[in-house]
């Protein structure tokens, strides 16, 4: 990479493409086939190329009806109903019509609806997709993309970093005198929940309490109520969940075992949605800016459309704990059993060391 401003010639030779063709990828991509104008917008986007901005009559040009199609996973959590409704908005008054798709968490769901409306729209909008970013970015061919809570190279994408959330999460729960936390992920497909495993163990890890990751699950309320038993059994006096509606889920799970919160156990969820006020006890929750990431995502996506061809960028929003009263002091006595549930453990499975986080895998539910 040249010592200076990165240029197009950088960025031909970095993609081992002709300059011509790179400056095809910002003048004219419909003249490039997919795979070629992504690896030249990752190059572009890995060294930090810059084009000039296009001429006002050039970035207008394209400023007529539009569609662009917003896929999501589920709409019936409330924090999809937030990132559409932001996204219906964004654009009202530039004349662009916004359609919804709904995956129900089913990968080959998105990979048929991605097939039939990339010819169908100008541009799309893949939120929390379950298919590889890769498979995602060719499935859409030559029509615009911004990926949402999925992070690669090629494409605009808005992310939700939960790592200052999470930190937020795990430092409260250790002020509390937690010392053994739980945590559910959601389903096996989901990146997001990957990465928010890695990051509640390395949070934990920071401040020295023992985690246990529990069996994936169904990313609703059902999916949080099936965990209970589990996160009770784990020898926890805390759990993050996924998302709120597992938090929820596992509220209500413990109460029939019960098991009362936060007395005897701590429960934060993922999101905040308007139930995580209004829920009995209201649940602690981090706060995540969907509305926010239903904009940018189609702000960004209408440049794209309108042959604004810009180098992808990655939009990283943050996030904030929300402390309500679904969280509160470790139950009296919880250390200890802590301790001695980690030294049963360890008599039963020498090769796990102490202090350690440990993995239950259990079979997604169908």
């Amino acid at each position: 990479m040249s010592p200076m401003s990165p240029t197009l010639t950088d960025v031909a030779r970095h993609a081992e493409v002709a300059l011509s063709t790179a400056s095809r990828a910002f003048s004219d991509p419909g003249r490039l086939r997919p795979e070629t104008l992504r690896k030249v917008l990752a190059a572009a986007q890995e060294l930090g190329y810059r084009p000039a901005a296009p001429r006002a009559s050039e970035a207008s040009a394209g400023r007529a009806d539009t569609t662009v199609a917003v896929v999501v996973p589920d709409i019936a959590n409330p924090v999809f109903g937030a990132f559409v409704k932001a996204a219906q908005n964004a654009r009202v008054p530039q004349r662009q019509t916004v359609v919804l798709a709904d995956t129900d968490f089913d990968p080959d769901r998105e990979r048929a609806l991605l097939t039939r409306l990339r010819d169908q729209a100008d541009g799309l909008v893949v939120c929390s997709p379950r298919l590889p970013a890769d498979e995602v970015l060719t499935l859409c061919g030559r029509t615009p993309a911004v990926l949402v809570n999925r992070e690669t190279t090629g494409t605009d994408c808005v992310l939700a970093e939960a790592e200052d959330g999470l930190r937020q999460a795990v430092e409260h729960l250790a002020a509390l005198g937690h010392r053994r936390l739980a945590h559910v992920p959601g389903t096996r497909h989901s990146w997001s929940s990957a990465r928010r495993a890695e990051l509640v163990r390395a949070q934990a890890a920071r401040v020295g309490l023992e985690v246990e990751l529990l069996g994936r699950q169904s990313e609703t309320v059902a999916g949080g109520t099936a965990a209970a038993a589990g996160v009770i059994a784990s020898g926890a006096s805390a759990v993050i969940t996924h998302n709120d509606l597992m938090a929820l889920g596992v509220i209500t799970g413990a109460r029939a075992l019960g098991v009362r919160v936060p007395e005897e156990l701590s429960v934060v969820g993922i999101d905040d949605i308007p139930f995580a006020a209004v829920a009995h006890p209201a649940l602690t929750s981090i706060a995540v800016p969907m509305d926010r990431a239903g904009t940018l995502s189609v702000d960004l996506l209408a440049r794209a459309v309108a042959g604004d061809r810009q180098t992808p960028r990655v939009l990283r929003l943050p996030t904030q704990l929300v402390v309500r009263g679904s969280t509160g002091p470790a139950p009296a006595g919880s250390a200890q059993r802590s301790a001695k549930h980690t030294a049963t453990r360890t008599a039963k499975h020498p090769e796990k060391h102490p202090g350690k986080h440990t993995e239950k895998h259990t079979e997604e539910p169908v």
